[in-house]
Protein backbone atom coordinates (compact mmCIF):
# COMPACT_ATOMS: atom_id res chain seq x y z
CA UNK A 1 0.00 0.00 0.00
CA UNK A 2 1.58 3.58 -1.02
CA UNK A 3 1.43 7.00 0.97
CA UNK A 4 -1.42 7.98 -2.13
CA UNK A 5 -3.70 4.83 -1.14
CA UNK A 6 -3.93 5.49 2.61
CA UNK A 7 -4.47 8.94 2.29
CA UNK A 8 -7.26 7.96 -0.14
CA UNK A 9 -9.13 5.59 2.63
CA UNK A 10 -8.54 7.89 5.62
CA UNK A 11 -10.42 10.14 3.26
CA UNK A 12 -13.10 7.99 2.21
CA UNK A 13 -13.57 6.63 6.23
CA UNK A 14 -13.67 10.23 7.40
CA UNK A 15 -16.14 11.35 4.87
CA UNK A 16 -18.14 7.87 5.44
CA UNK A 17 -18.18 8.52 8.90
CA UNK A 18 -19.24 12.47 8.55
CA UNK A 19 -22.25 10.84 6.30
CA UNK A 20 -23.24 8.40 9.40
CA UNK A 21 -23.11 10.63 12.12
CA UNK A 22 -25.40 13.42 10.03
CA UNK A 23 -27.82 10.52 9.39
CA UNK A 24 -27.34 9.19 13.06
CA UNK A 25 -27.81 12.94 14.84
CA UNK A 26 -31.16 13.75 12.63
CA UNK A 27 -32.88 10.50 15.07
CA UNK A 28 -34.87 9.57 11.51
CA UNK A 29 -37.15 6.23 11.08
CA UNK A 30 -35.19 3.89 9.53
CA UNK A 31 -36.95 3.97 6.02
CA UNK A 32 -35.71 7.89 6.10
CA UNK A 33 -32.27 6.64 7.01
CA UNK A 34 -32.30 4.10 4.49
CA UNK A 35 -33.27 6.49 1.74
CA UNK A 36 -31.14 9.66 2.48
CA UNK A 37 -28.06 7.21 2.61
CA UNK A 38 -28.63 6.18 -0.47
CA UNK A 39 -28.77 9.34 -1.71
CA UNK A 40 -25.42 9.98 -0.12
CA UNK A 41 -23.99 7.27 -1.93
CA UNK A 42 -25.28 8.44 -5.43
CA UNK A 43 -23.34 11.40 -4.40
CA UNK A 44 -20.09 10.03 -3.66
CA UNK A 45 -20.36 7.94 -6.81
CA UNK A 46 -21.48 10.44 -9.05
CA UNK A 47 -18.55 13.21 -7.40
CA UNK A 48 -16.21 9.76 -7.85
CA UNK A 49 -17.13 9.03 -11.53
CA UNK A 50 -16.32 13.15 -12.27
CA UNK A 51 -12.99 13.06 -10.75
CA UNK A 52 -12.47 9.34 -12.49
CA UNK A 53 -13.36 10.87 -16.21
CA UNK A 54 -11.24 14.54 -15.44
CA UNK A 55 -8.29 12.54 -14.74
CA UNK A 56 -9.02 10.01 -18.33
CA UNK A 57 -9.60 13.04 -19.96
CA UNK A 58 -6.24 15.28 -19.34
Amino acid sequence: MTMETGADMLWFAMAFTLVVSALVARRLPMKDWLKMGLAWAAIFALVFLVIRTWQLVT
